[in-house]
């Protein structure tokens, strides 16, 4: 399957979008201080984002929240003024997870939600998402009229200054977000007796997560919790979860728990320190859902990365996967479009939409835990929900992701998805982030998978741009 560049140019669901020069498939992302993310980008962006919200007299709002990179020390000051300018009053939640933003932003009804993190890249990168009051991340469209303020230039934009808007901090935001996470947990259940290891990544969670776990009854062995500008992510968390497996093993934990930067994203250790990935949690909470009566649409939504083996386990079980292009935005359209409300990847983004609006690796935690402590068995046994096909992967970086617009490259896809035929599955596509091409081929034969993915990738890593204006 050829996943075409989701952005700049290429036509969406809802027609031909616009030249977007900021916003990729999960906001805006660079190197800090580096174009685009720097002080003075984040300044006019948010005067463009703040004027899409002015209606006559209304005061907007926004909030504000970042993880624990030193950038973002930066980057919010820069938000907050062009907020301020643009005549928005700004709620400031200091270090705190995307989904906790995404929650706070629509019960403080506010108009617009900012997160600043570059979820599980390097502390040296950085970002900016966007929002919607209704807790959802903005829509294309929104976007789009983003980048058209941005365009048109933001002079007109700045306020009378009886207009400009004010800026306070919410002091309770982790308190608030921790009462909230604790609340979807089973009431009738609690943690007492499990010993819990998790990882914080030294980001966004590093507060709220070990004290989710240990006030619901957990002893709790705690990882990355000691942030300090640089190191979030760096040998730690869901990228990294080898400190919490061994963490597992050392203190006989019954699970392992592993965050990413801003807390979106969730890595599983069982008890003996093997990794179980979101293909599995998302069998397992599908499962128990279907089981309780509450899994809408008996479907789940998912990408096309996630394992075969995961489709063919739903369908034994009368449920339906429905496939959408790799990002979590993605998966959330689809469901919201089809009423389903349970959906993720199986990097660890579980969408549970009865609770939340987007990938909540907290929340994800305790349905996962609520199934552990029913089951009363350890969690090797609960946690290996089906057996997975074979995958192979492979990540090649490139100078231009358009390389997959080539006739080389087409060509060359296309033979390896003949090569496969009926025994397997190809996706090949750009990173939304990075300059990669990533390829994943999954099937019965791992042999037959190793050789093909490695041709396409050679073949990638040669190929020359050039060849889309030649062949045009």
């Amino acid at each position: 399957m050829f996943e075409p560049n989701q952005t700049p140019t290429d036509a969406h669901e809802d027609g031909p979008r616009m030249t977007r020069r900021l916003f990729g498939t999960d906001g805006i992302r660079g190197t800090a201080n580096q174009d685009p993310v720097t002080a003075d980008t984040a300044l006019r962006l948010a005067m463009a984002a703040g004027s899409t919200v002015q209606r006559g007299d209304h005061r907007p709002l926004v909030v504000i929240g970042k993880d624990t990179r030193l950038s973002g020390y930066m980057l919010e000051q820069a938000m907050t003024a062009g907020f301020i300018a643009a005549g928005m009053d700004v709620v400031l939640l200091g270090p705190i997870p995307t989904p906790a933003v995404a929650m706070l932003t629509h019960s403080l009804r506010a108009d617009m939600g900012v997160v600043i993190s570059a979820s599980h890249n390097p502390y040296d990168d950085n970002g900016i998402k966007l929002f919607g009051p209704d807790g959802y991340k903005l829509s294309d469209a929104a976007e789009d009229a983003i980048e058209a303020a941005l365009d048109a230039g933001t002079e007109q934009l700045r306020v009378a200054p009886d207009k400009l808007g004010r800026a306070r901090r919410l002091d309770d935001a982790t308190g608030r977000y921790i009462e909230f996470v604790k609340g979807t947990f089973p009431r009738h259940l609690r943690l007492d007796g499990l010993t819990v290891v998790v990882d914080s990544a030294h980001g966004a969670a590093y507060r709220a997560a070990p004290r989710v776990l240990y006030e619901l009854g957990a002893e709790v062995i705690e990882l990355g919790t000691a942030p300090d500008g640089f190191n979030i992510n760096d040998g730690a968390g869901a990228m990294a979860p080898a400190a919490m497996q061994a963490a597992v093993r050392e203190h006989g934990a019954h699970l392992g728990l592993a965050l990413d930067g801003d807390a979106d994203r969730l890595v599983v250790a069982d008890e003996q320190g093997q990794l179980v990935d979101g293909d599995q949690l998302m069998a397992l909470i599908a499962g128990a859902l279907k089981e309780q009566g509450r899994l809408r649409g008996d479907r789940l939504v998912a990408t096309t990365m996630s394992n075969l083996g995961l489709e063919r386990h739903l369908a034994k079980l009368g449920l339906t996967l429905e496939r959408t292009p790799v990002g979590d935005r993605y998966v959330v359209e689809r469901m919201r479009a089809t009423g389903a409300n349970l959906g993720g990847e199986q990097s660890g983004h579980i969408i549970l939409t009865d609770h939340t609006t987007t990938g909540d690796g907290l929340i994800a935690a305790l349905q996962v835990l609520g199934v552990l402590v029913e089951a009363k068995r350890p969690a090797s046994e609960v946690l290996s929900v089906f057996d997975p096909v074979p995958q192979v992967r492979a990540d090649v970086r490139v100078r231009d992701r358009g390389v997959l617009d080539t006739p080389t490259v087409r060509e060359a896809v296309a033979a390896t998805e003949r090569a496969l035929a009926d025994s397997g599955r190809l996706v090949i596509r750009p990173s939304g982030t990075e300059p990669l091409v990533r390829i994943m081929a999954e099937g019965d034969q791992p042999a037959a998978l190793e050789r093909v993915v490695n041709e396409l990738a050679e073949t990638v890593r040669t190929a020359d741009p050039d060849e889309r204006e030649a062949a045009s």
